[in-house]
Protein backbone atom coordinates (compact mmCIF):
# COMPACT_ATOMS: atom_id res chain seq x y z
CA UNK A 1 0.00 0.00 0.00
CA UNK A 2 1.64 3.31 -0.79
CA UNK A 3 0.57 6.89 0.04
CA UNK A 4 -1.05 8.96 -2.60
CA UNK A 5 1.56 12.40 -2.97
CA UNK A 6 1.04 15.59 -5.17
CA UNK A 7 4.06 16.18 -7.22
CA UNK A 8 5.26 19.07 -4.40
CA UNK A 9 4.96 16.53 -1.31
CA UNK A 10 7.15 13.72 -3.07
CA UNK A 11 10.78 14.61 -1.90
CA UNK A 12 9.84 15.19 1.79
CA UNK A 13 7.61 11.97 2.07
CA UNK A 14 10.30 9.97 0.64
CA UNK A 15 13.35 11.51 1.75
CA UNK A 16 14.10 10.57 5.52
CA UNK A 17 16.94 13.55 5.98
CA UNK A 18 13.18 15.48 6.10
CA UNK A 19 11.52 14.34 9.10
CA UNK A 20 8.27 15.58 8.24
CA UNK A 21 6.09 15.21 5.67
CA UNK A 22 2.73 16.66 4.49
CA UNK A 23 1.16 14.12 2.49
CA UNK A 24 -2.23 13.77 0.45
CA UNK A 25 -3.61 10.36 2.18
CA UNK A 26 -5.66 7.20 0.86
CA UNK A 27 -8.52 6.61 3.44
CA UNK A 28 -8.56 3.00 4.06
CA UNK A 29 -10.75 2.76 6.65
CA UNK A 30 -12.96 5.35 8.83
CA UNK A 31 -15.35 3.08 11.20
CA UNK A 32 -16.99 3.73 14.32
CA UNK A 33 -15.32 1.95 17.24
CA UNK A 34 -18.27 3.03 19.64
CA UNK A 35 -20.80 5.39 19.94
CA UNK A 36 -18.47 8.12 20.22
CA UNK A 37 -14.84 7.12 18.44
CA UNK A 38 -13.83 6.15 15.04
CA UNK A 39 -10.96 4.43 14.07
CA UNK A 40 -8.82 6.19 10.79
CA UNK A 41 -6.77 3.79 8.70
CA UNK A 42 -4.43 5.82 6.24
CA UNK A 43 -2.02 4.69 3.59
CA UNK A 44 1.23 6.47 4.31
CA UNK A 45 4.82 6.65 3.03
CA UNK A 46 8.48 8.21 3.85
CA UNK A 47 8.27 9.68 7.80
CA UNK A 48 4.80 9.47 8.91
CA UNK A 49 6.02 5.29 9.10
CA UNK A 50 9.10 6.22 11.61
CA UNK A 51 6.78 8.67 14.48
CA UNK A 52 7.25 7.61 17.54
CA UNK A 53 4.87 7.36 20.57
CA UNK A 54 4.01 10.55 21.55
CA UNK A 55 4.16 12.57 18.00
CA UNK A 56 1.07 13.89 16.33
CA UNK A 57 0.00 15.41 13.09
CA UNK A 58 -1.89 18.05 11.74
CA UNK A 59 -4.86 16.55 9.52
CA UNK A 60 -6.90 18.56 7.08
CA UNK A 61 -10.17 16.93 8.01
CA UNK A 62 -11.84 17.60 4.72
CA UNK A 63 -11.30 17.26 1.32
CA UNK A 64 -12.05 20.74 0.59
CA UNK A 65 -14.80 23.38 0.05
CA UNK A 66 -16.91 22.75 3.59
CA UNK A 67 -15.79 25.90 5.58
CA UNK A 68 -13.81 23.76 7.90
CA UNK A 69 -10.10 25.35 7.48
CA UNK A 70 -7.85 24.60 10.56
CA UNK A 71 -6.05 21.83 10.82
CA UNK A 72 -6.62 19.05 13.69
CA UNK A 73 -4.24 17.38 15.88
CA UNK A 74 -4.61 14.33 16.60
CA UNK A 75 -2.21 11.90 18.09
CA UNK A 76 -0.57 8.35 16.97
CA UNK A 77 -2.57 5.94 17.60
CA UNK A 78 -0.67 2.79 15.25
CA UNK A 79 2.15 2.71 12.79
CA UNK A 80 2.70 -0.37 10.53
CA UNK A 81 6.10 0.05 8.43
CA UNK A 82 5.36 -3.36 7.11
CA UNK A 83 1.81 -2.17 5.56
CA UNK A 84 2.67 1.73 5.08
CA UNK A 85 -0.16 2.63 7.55
CA UNK A 86 -0.51 4.87 10.08
CA UNK A 87 -4.04 5.05 12.52
CA UNK A 88 -5.75 7.55 14.39
CA UNK A 89 -8.72 6.96 17.25
CA UNK A 90 -10.60 10.62 17.04
CA UNK A 91 -13.38 11.56 19.80
CA UNK A 92 -16.25 13.01 17.14
CA UNK A 93 -17.54 16.17 19.12
CA UNK A 94 -16.75 19.02 16.78
CA UNK A 95 -16.89 20.96 13.67
CA UNK A 96 -13.60 19.41 12.47
CA UNK A 97 -13.95 15.69 13.57
CA UNK A 98 -17.70 15.57 12.58
CA UNK A 99 -16.24 16.66 8.89
CA UNK A 100 -13.72 14.00 9.49
CA UNK A 101 -16.05 11.50 10.49
CA UNK A 102 -18.24 11.71 7.16
CA UNK A 103 -15.23 10.95 4.90
CA UNK A 104 -15.13 7.54 3.77
CA UNK A 105 -12.85 4.69 2.11
CA UNK A 106 -11.08 5.71 -0.85
CA UNK A 107 -11.45 9.45 -0.22
CA UNK A 108 -8.03 11.49 0.58
CA UNK A 109 -6.93 13.72 3.07
CA UNK A 110 -3.61 16.40 4.41
CA UNK A 111 -1.17 14.65 6.87
CA UNK A 112 1.35 16.77 8.37
CA UNK A 113 4.15 15.19 10.82
CA UNK A 114 5.21 13.22 12.67
CA UNK A 115 5.69 16.58 14.85
CA UNK A 116 6.51 17.42 18.19
CA UNK A 117 8.40 15.73 20.97
CA UNK A 118 7.68 12.00 21.75
CA UNK A 119 8.10 9.84 25.11
CA UNK A 120 11.23 9.12 26.29
CA UNK A 121 10.83 5.53 26.72
CA UNK A 122 14.46 3.81 28.36
CA UNK A 123 14.79 0.33 27.08
CA UNK A 124 16.17 -0.66 30.56
CA UNK A 125 12.56 -0.34 32.19
CA UNK A 126 11.11 -3.92 32.69
CA UNK A 127 7.46 -2.33 34.26
CA UNK A 128 5.36 0.73 33.33
CA UNK A 129 2.19 2.01 34.94
CA UNK A 130 -0.34 3.49 32.06
CA UNK A 131 -2.96 6.00 33.11
CA UNK A 132 -5.37 6.98 30.51
CA UNK A 133 -8.74 8.50 29.99
CA UNK A 134 -10.84 9.13 26.83
CA UNK A 135 -8.72 9.94 23.74
CA UNK A 136 -5.63 10.28 25.95
CA UNK A 137 -5.98 6.13 25.13
CA UNK A 138 -4.63 7.09 21.54
CA UNK A 139 -2.02 8.69 22.74
CA UNK A 140 -0.89 6.33 25.08
CA UNK A 141 -1.40 2.67 23.33
CA UNK A 142 2.05 2.98 21.22
CA UNK A 143 4.03 2.63 24.56
CA UNK A 144 2.52 -0.46 25.17
CA UNK A 145 3.26 -1.69 21.63
CA UNK A 146 6.81 -0.42 22.39
CA UNK A 147 7.15 -2.24 25.67
CA UNK A 148 6.18 -5.56 24.47
CA UNK A 149 8.72 -5.29 21.96
CA UNK A 150 11.35 -4.39 24.51
CA UNK A 151 10.67 -7.27 26.99
CA UNK A 152 8.87 -4.68 29.34
CA UNK A 153 5.37 -5.13 31.08
CA UNK A 154 2.68 -2.41 31.17
CA UNK A 155 0.10 -2.38 33.36
CA UNK A 156 -2.91 0.35 32.02
CA UNK A 157 -5.56 1.41 33.85
CA UNK A 158 -8.30 2.93 31.54
CA UNK A 159 -10.99 5.19 32.99
CA UNK A 160 -14.25 5.77 30.87
CA UNK A 161 -17.56 6.68 31.43
CA UNK A 162 -19.38 2.91 30.86
CA UNK A 163 -17.62 -0.48 29.89
CA UNK A 164 -19.06 0.75 26.43
CA UNK A 165 -16.61 3.51 25.83
CA UNK A 166 -13.84 1.57 27.31
CA UNK A 167 -11.71 0.92 23.95
CA UNK A 168 -9.78 -1.63 26.13
CA UNK A 169 -9.07 -4.03 23.31
CA UNK A 170 -8.20 -1.09 21.08
CA UNK A 171 -5.49 0.06 23.43
CA UNK A 172 -3.99 -3.51 24.54
CA UNK A 173 -4.12 -5.06 20.87
CA UNK A 174 -1.43 -7.62 20.84
CA UNK A 175 1.12 -6.09 23.34
CA UNK A 176 -0.10 -8.31 26.28
CA UNK A 177 -1.03 -5.49 28.62
CA UNK A 178 -2.72 -5.87 31.89
CA UNK A 179 -6.08 -3.81 30.94
CA UNK A 180 -7.37 -2.43 34.79
CA UNK A 181 -10.81 -0.36 33.89
CA UNK A 182 -12.32 1.84 36.17
CA UNK A 183 -15.56 3.49 35.12
CA UNK A 184 -17.83 6.40 36.19
CA UNK A 185 -20.88 4.36 35.83
CA UNK A 186 -19.65 2.29 38.98
CA UNK A 187 -17.69 4.95 40.56
CA UNK A 188 -14.76 3.13 40.55
CA UNK A 189 -13.01 5.93 38.52
CA UNK A 190 -13.38 8.27 41.58
CA UNK A 191 -10.02 10.02 42.25
CA UNK A 192 -9.22 8.24 45.77
CA UNK A 193 -10.45 4.80 44.42
CA UNK A 194 -7.80 5.31 41.62
CA UNK A 195 -5.12 6.62 44.32
CA UNK A 196 -5.55 2.97 46.17
CA UNK A 197 -5.22 1.26 43.10
CA UNK A 198 -2.43 2.88 42.21
CA UNK A 199 -0.54 2.56 45.29
CA UNK A 200 -1.48 -1.01 45.33
CA UNK A 201 0.19 -1.49 42.29
CA UNK A 202 3.26 0.28 43.30
CA UNK A 203 3.20 -1.77 46.43
CA UNK A 204 2.48 -4.75 44.91
CA UNK A 205 5.20 -4.66 41.85
CA UNK A 206 6.89 -1.18 41.40
CA UNK A 207 6.99 0.11 38.43
CA UNK A 208 9.93 2.13 36.77
CA UNK A 209 8.36 5.18 35.06
CA UNK A 210 4.14 6.19 35.45
CA UNK A 211 2.37 7.53 31.94
CA UNK A 212 -0.49 9.67 31.46
CA UNK A 213 -2.75 11.37 29.35
CA UNK A 214 -6.19 12.75 28.99
CA UNK A 215 -7.77 13.62 32.62
CA UNK A 216 -6.44 16.96 35.07
CA UNK A 217 -7.62 14.41 37.88
CA UNK A 218 -5.34 11.82 36.67
CA UNK A 219 -2.20 14.11 35.74
CA UNK A 220 -3.06 15.78 39.60
CA UNK A 221 -3.58 12.27 41.43
CA UNK A 222 -0.01 10.69 39.61
CA UNK A 223 2.20 14.21 40.32
CA UNK A 224 1.02 13.20 43.60
CA UNK A 225 1.93 9.65 43.97
CA UNK A 226 4.82 9.99 41.38
CA UNK A 227 6.69 12.61 44.50
CA UNK A 228 5.96 10.41 47.00
CA UNK A 229 7.13 7.00 45.53
CA UNK A 230 9.96 8.96 43.63
CA UNK A 231 8.91 7.15 40.54
CA UNK A 232 9.30 9.24 37.48
CA UNK A 233 6.86 10.04 34.80
CA UNK A 234 5.27 11.61 31.74
CA UNK A 235 1.92 13.16 30.62
CA UNK A 236 1.25 14.04 27.06
CA UNK A 237 -1.01 17.54 27.03
CA UNK A 238 -3.82 18.23 24.79
CA UNK A 239 -4.12 21.40 23.74
CA UNK A 240 -5.75 23.49 20.65
CA UNK A 241 -3.36 24.38 17.80
CA UNK A 242 -3.19 26.26 15.34
CA UNK A 243 -0.14 25.78 12.82
CA UNK A 244 1.31 22.68 14.79
CA UNK A 245 4.74 23.90 14.13
CA UNK A 246 5.77 26.24 16.81
CA UNK A 247 5.25 29.73 14.80
CA UNK A 248 1.88 30.81 15.69
CA UNK A 249 2.06 30.49 19.61
CA UNK A 250 -1.61 29.55 20.11
CA UNK A 251 -0.65 26.63 22.62
CA UNK A 252 1.40 27.41 24.89
CA UNK A 253 1.00 26.44 28.27
CA UNK A 254 2.26 26.92 31.93
CA UNK A 255 5.01 24.70 33.37
CA UNK A 256 7.45 25.10 36.73
CA UNK A 257 10.88 23.90 35.99
CA UNK A 258 13.55 24.06 38.05
CA UNK A 259 11.26 26.01 40.37
CA UNK A 260 9.85 28.46 38.63
CA UNK A 261 7.39 29.29 35.70
CA UNK A 262 8.15 28.57 32.47
CA UNK A 263 6.03 28.89 29.13
CA UNK A 264 6.26 26.15 26.50
CA UNK A 265 4.51 25.88 22.66
CA UNK A 266 2.97 22.09 23.15
CA UNK A 267 3.55 21.38 19.88
CA UNK A 268 6.96 22.07 19.62
CA UNK A 269 8.69 21.42 23.32
CA UNK A 270 5.78 19.06 23.73
CA UNK A 271 3.49 17.29 23.38
CA UNK A 272 4.98 14.68 26.11
CA UNK A 273 6.67 16.89 29.51
CA UNK A 274 7.96 15.90 32.58
CA UNK A 275 5.20 14.89 35.06
CA UNK A 276 6.54 16.84 37.59
CA UNK A 277 6.75 19.66 35.11
CA UNK A 278 3.01 20.07 34.05
CA UNK A 279 0.54 22.42 35.42
CA UNK A 280 -3.73 21.75 35.50
CA UNK A 281 -5.80 23.24 33.51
Amino acid sequence: MQAVLSSGEVRRATDKSFPVADQRCNILANEWVNSRYKRLTLAAGGPALDAAPGQFFHILCTTGGDGVFLRRPMSLFRADRENGLIEFLYHVKGRGTDALAALKSGDAISVLGPLGRGFDLDPSRRRILVVARGVGLATLAPIAVWASRNGCETTAILSARTPADLMDREFAGDSGATIIPVLDSDGSSEPERVRALVRSIVDRARPDAFFTCGSNRLLLLLQDLACTYGIPGQVALEQQMGCGLGMCFCCVRSLFVDGREVHKRVCTDGPVFDLAQATSW
